[in-house]
């Protein structure tokens, strides 16, 4: 009788080799981790390299102003600054990754958080309630309007297969002038001063307040939105089932998930914590809705969760890291340097993070594959 064939026996000298190997292919969460936080961090530095070249162009000495930049942001003021401008950056940042975990790019975050900002100065002004439920339910009206407003691009996206990308830069632009018209017709305070135009002030009971050193408390409600980001998208089932909808959706079709059904839910999401971007402004500082409203945070969200990788390990250092830039712009002024420079900066890293991911993702990918080949070869499985 003939004898069924076996692969060799590999030769015991081989055995640590092959298991060391096979270890670390099974395991690559590590190893991939170390490689995006390198590969954003070079992205840093190169940006930060790059402008300073920039500077010393135009005639400036950049060592001294990156030194006036550092002292300054580390000061106990510029510390608080840093903190709040960051506030709303992990929130749009948090609303920009759901999407892209779904393979969505959710560029209406703008136009959102602006339309939430309205409703939420105006169902503040006119509810009377103890303070913690009056708090709560105008980030219930912020969230429902953004993801109500977002919900729309949800919806042309699956019954009439629109371009989430066109239609929510359409909807920023509906946006901002439906929230001028509304808050000039409707909303508007007849009774406040004609140089500083808003809506009716909500009451105390509803405002956001500050802590010691005049940090203010919203920062706490964006880390718990960052905390739940991470325990729904990346460590629950549904969040499984979103990643996996996004990565591959006929795959996952096939394992039972409806796609049309988890864009809806991540668009909903997603405009649900963008309408909470610019509550920080509405319950901290304005009080209202009217002039010294933020603008272009939805855009910033966009790089700061390109930086940080979608991920919430990611996203917090890149938004501080954003609103470091941005606090600290002051301090480059005083060694003449134009306060554009800061935002060159993060324009820089943005193209910075995007040319050096995709080089070290593709390098990755090749090292990957011919790991897993060796692997494959030592075991006597043909390639």
């Amino acid at each position: 009788m003939s004898q069924p064939d076996h692969p060799p026996m590999s030769d015991p000298a081989e055995r640590p080799e092959r298991a060391s190997l096979l270890s670390r292919l099974t395991n690559p969460r590590s190893q991939g981790m170390l490689v995006t936080m390198a590969s954003s961090l070079a992205a840093v530095l190169f940006a930060f390299v790059l402008c300073g070249l920039l500077i010393w162009a135009t005639g400036k000495n950049p060592i001294a102003a990156y030194q006036k930049m550092f002292s300054l942001g580390f000061s106990g003021d510029k510390l608080r600054e840093t903190l709040d401008r960051s506030t709303p950056l992990i929130l749009s940042a948090v609303a920009v990754a759901i999407g892209f975990k779904m393979n969505m790019f959710n560029i209406g975050v703008e136009g959102q958080y602006l339309l939430a900002m309205l409703v939420g100065a105006v169902v503040g002004a006119r509810v009377h309630a103890p303070a913690v439920v009056h708090v709560a339910i105008i980030l219930a009206a912020a969230m429902a309007t953004g993801a109500v407003y977002a919900g729309i691009a949800a919806v042309l996206k699956v019954t009439r297969g629109v371009n989430e990308v066109i239609s929510t830069i359409m909807l920023n632009s509906i946006s901002t002038a439906v929230v001028a018209w509304l808050f000039d017709r409707f909303f508007r305070d007849a009774k406040g001063n004609d140089l500083n135009v808003k809506t009716k002030p909500i009451p105390s009971t509803g405002w956001m307040p500050n802590l010691a050193g005049g940090l203010n408390s919203f920062l706490f409600i964006a880390l718990v939105v960052l905390i739940l980001y991470w325990l729904i998208v990346f460590k629950s089932r549904f969040g499984f089932r979103l990643r996996a909808s996004g990565a591959n959706p006929v795959a996952a079709r096939t394992s039972g998930i409806s796609a049309k059904r988890m864009i809806v839910i991540a668009m909903l999401m997603s405009g649900a914590v963008a309408g909470l971007v610019g509550m920080k402004y509405t319950l901290g500082e304005l009080h209202a809705y009217g002039q010294g409203r933020p603008e272009g945070l939805g855009f910033a969200g966009i790089a700061v969760a390109l930086l940080g990788r979608n991920h919430p390990a990611g996203i917090l250092p890149a938004a501080l890291l954003f609103g470091f830039l941005d606090a600290t712009a002051a301090g480059l002024e005083l060694k003449g340097v134009p306060r554009s420079v800061s935002e060159v900066i993060q324009a820089v890293i943005l193209l910075s993070v995007v040319i050096i991911n995709e080089v070290i993702g593709r390098w990755y990918s090749r090292r990957t594959v011919a790991r897993t080949a060796a692997a494959l070869q030592l075991e006597g499985v043909p390639a």
